[in-house]
C-alpha cells in the first residue's frame, strides 16, 4: 500500500506542525533547565529559608531538590529532540520522490515520535510538582493528586479515535 499523491501536502503540513511543537518543547525545557541551574548557582535563597515554606530547609535537601528538577527538565529536553528526530524522518520518508517505502514505515516513526512526545509532556508534568515540593509536602501532595485526575481524564476515550495496524 502506498501513500497517495493527494494526501502527501495534508502530511506533510501535519509532521511540519509537529516537528515546530517538538521544536519549541525543546527550547521550553532547555530554558528552564538553564534556569533552575542559574537559581542553584546563586548565593542566596532567601525565599526558601522564610517562615512559608514548610517542611526540611537544609542546604543539602535544597540540592537534592534543585538536581532531581534540572534533571526532569533535561529528561523531557531530550524527550522532545528525540520526537522531533522522529517527525523529521517520517518528514524525510514522505518526500522521498519514487521511493516504495512502507506506508507502516512512516507510521511507526509517526507513532514513535508521538510517543516520545508523550514522554517529554509527562516530565514536564512531574517537573511541576517537583517545582511545588520546594514550598513543601502539601502542595506537592496537592499537586500529585490534581496530576493524576487530570491525567486520567486525558488518557480516557469513549471510543477510540483511530484504529493502528500492529506494527510487527
Amino acid at each position: 500500500m502506498q501513500i497517495d499523491k493527494t494526501d502527501v501536502g495534508t502530511f506533510l503540513s501535519v509532521i511540519s506542525a509537529d516537528i515546530q511543537v517538538a521544536t519549541f518543547m525543546c527550547s521550553i525545557a532547555l530554558t528552564l533547565s538553564s534556569l533552575i541551574g542559574a537559581w542553584m548557582g546563586g548565593s542566596t535563597n532567601e525565599v526558601f529559608m522564610s517562615n512559608l515554606i514548610y517542611g526540611n530547609r537544609s542546604p543539602s535537601v535544597l540540592t537534592i531538590k534543585y538536581v532531581s528538577l534540572l534533571t526532569c527538565f533535561l529528561l523531557a529536553f531530550t524527550c522532545f529532540v528525540q520526537s522531533a528526530r522522529h517527525f523529521v524522518h517520517a518528514n524525510y520518508l514522505i518526500t522521498t520522490p519514487n521511493s516504495n517505502i512502507p506506508v507502516w514505515y512512516v507510521e511507526k516513526a509517526v507513532l514513535r515520535g508521538g510517543n516520545f512526545r508523550s514522554l517529554g509532556l509527562r516530565a514536564l508534568y512531574f517537573a511541576l510538582t517537583l517545582l511545588l515540593w520546594f514550598f513543601g509536602p502539601i502542595p506537592m501532595l496537592g499537586s500529585c493528586i490534581v496530576t493524576v485526575i487530570i491525567l486520567h481524564y486525558l488518557d480516557t476515550n469513549t471510543r477510540p479515535l483511530h484504529q493502528h495496524r500492529s506494527l510487527i
